[in-house]
């Protein structure tokens, strides 16, 4: 019985810290992440919250503990990569191609050809606002939000059963963060997806994920279901700390 829990956890963070200059700024003792759950991470600047990121992408090493991925630490192998998808930043792009150069890269690494690539992001066309398509420009040339665009949508089409966004709502017009909701919710929904999204924006967070992580100085100190009191509870306690 204990066995097939664990088999259900695509995610598993066991005893994980990672601290800079004498001070900790992850400290998580352990947190399981189910197949198909959507969490939503939030807390202030300084929470810990892109560095929990980076640990579970390999990106950073921790000083402690370890982050497994379907079992396996991903410190110690490759596998986890293959169903894995992410967008933390621009630094994630390739900023001096364009954006259809840019996808057909990703989709290559996948064993993708371009006709491919092509069909998938028809499906991105109210997503992309025609804003990032046939407009002749490098991706360090388009916008914060329409760099968001294309991160989002080169993870997307990796078809991925692990994806990780960090504050993805940001950058991006009110037109578009809606359909991002529409796009996160249906992840989850119809493909059972993990996702994982950071996000200060905590109406968009708590609409589109079935679980909030609520993290301070490093630790989680909230792990709530959400439901229809998640939003006022956690803006209560984000306006005593104001």
């Amino acid at each position: 019985m204990l066995k097939d829990l664990e088999m259900n956890n695509m995610i598993e963070i066991k005893n994980l810290k990672k601290g800079y200059n004498g001070v900790t700024v992850v400290n998580i003792p352990q947190l399981n992440i189910k197949k198909g759950e959507s969490i939503g991470l939030v807390g202030n600047n300084g929470a810990g919250k892109t560095t929990l990121f980076r640990m579970m992408l390999d990106l950073i090493r921790p000083d402690a503990g370890e982050v497994l991925s379907k079992e396996k630490n991903v410190a110690d192998n490759e596998e986890w990569k293959d169903y894995t998808a992410s967008y933390l930043d621009e630094g994630f792009l390739i900023d001096y191609l364009t954006p259809e150069e840019y996808f057909h890269f990703i989709g290559g690494l996948h064993n993708k050809n371009k006709a491919q690539i092509d069909s998938e992001l028809v499906q991105f066309t109210e997503f992309f606002n025609g804003e990032i398509l046939k407009k002749g420009k490098y991706i360090r040339d388009l916008s914060k939000g329409n760099q968001t665009k294309v991160g989002v949508a080169a993870s997307l089409i990796q078809n991925p059963q692990v994806l990780m966004l960090d504050e993805p709502f940001a950058n991006i017009d009110p037109s578009t963060q809606i359909r991002l909701k529409n796009i996160v919710k249906e992840l989850s929904r119809e493909k059972q997806i993990t996702t994982i999204v950071s996000s200060h924006d905590l109406n968009h967070v708590t609409e589109v994920c079935d679980r909030i992580l609520l993290m301070e100085k490093g630790k989680i100190i909230k792990d709530i279901a959400t439901n229809s009191n998640t939003l006022q509870e956690l803006e209560q306690y984000f306006s005593v700390l104001s």
